[in-house]
């Protein structure tokens, strides 16, 4: 018995067949693409794409950085802040004050 696949998963379909690979080059290579890749305003994944003359998606709306936090993240920033564990987005909030002062001690 075969089974259609509704109409709103349709685009989701290619993705599910495409195959991640993986590069083990030296150091130096995956610098060197990383570097031209942020440069170019790209993923690594895209900039490879453009390298190897495959079609590129269009970048993200809204590209961000991301960090995984575990439930000890959480308490270890929380005691680093003085709040709960649970206050999750106060957490998330002083996490971004941080960046920023990071960022900007850098560029001085």
């Amino acid at each position: 018995m075969s089974r259609k696949i509704p109409e709103k998963w349709q685009s989701s379909v290619k993705a599910a067949k495409a195959t991640q690979v993986a590069f083990d080059l030296d150091e130096r290579f995956q610098m060197h693409i990383r570097r031209e890749a942020l440069e170019s305003g790209l993923s690594p994944s895209d900039r490879i794409r453009e390298i190897l003359g495959l079609p590129v998606n269009k970048r993200p709306k809204r590209p961000r950085l991301t960090v995984s936090l575990s439930g000890e993240d959480y308490q270890a920033l929380a005691e680093k802040y003085g709040l709960d564990a649970s206050q999750q987005l106060e957490i998330k909030r002083k996490l971004m004050e941080d960046l920023v002062i990071h960022v900007d001690k850098e560029q001085q």
